[in-house]
C-alpha cells in the first residue's frame, strides 16, 4: 500500500487513467481510513464487504462443502452445527477452519458424526 500514491496523483480528476481492484481481510478498511489514503478513498466508487454467513444459511454451506468433497453423509450432528456457527460467527473461512479440526476430532474417537464437543475441541485448537 506504500506505493498507492504514486499510481493516483496524476491528473486522476482530469482524467480516468487507472481503474484498481482492492480486495482484502477487513483490515484494508481501517487502513484505507488513515489520512494518508484520504484522496485515494475518495476516488473509491463501489465498496462492498461481505458478511458471515447467517445461521440458516449454515447447515445448506456444510452440505455443500461436503459434497464437493465427495461426501454425501450428513457428517455433523445439529448440536454441532449451531456450535459450529457460535464458533465461527458464520465467516465462511472460520467455519471451514473449525469444521476441518472437528471432523478430525470426530475420526480420532471415530465417531460417524462430529459432536458439540468435538467442535469445542477444534475451536480450542484454531484459537491455538
Amino acid at each position: 500500500m506504500e506505493r498507492v500514491p504514486l499510481l493516483t496523483n496524476f491528473a486522476m480528476d482530469s482524467q480516468q487513467r487507472l481503474c484498481l481492484l482492492l480486495v482484502g481481510l477487513s483490515e484494508i478498511k481501517a487502513l484505507l481510513a488513515r489520512a494518508r489514503y484520504e484522496s485515494l478513498c475518495q476516488r473509491i466508487l463501489v465498496r462492498h464487504q461481505l458478511d458471515g454467513l447467517d445461521r440458516d444459511e449454515l447447515d445448506p454451506y456444510l452440505q455443500d462443502r461436503l459434497r464437493r468433497a465427495g461426501c454425501e453423509l450428513p457428517l455433523f450432528e445439529a448440536s454441532a452445527v449451531q456450535a459450529l456457527f457460535q464458533a465461527s460467527r458464520g465467516l465462511p473461512r472460520q467455519v471451514n477452519r473449525i469444521a476441518r479440526f472437528a471432523l478430525c476430532a470426530a475420526a480420532c474417537d471415530n465417531a460417524r458424526q462430529a459432536s458439540a464437543d468435538h467442535v469445542s475441541q477444534a475451536r480450542a485448537e484454531v484459537i491455538l
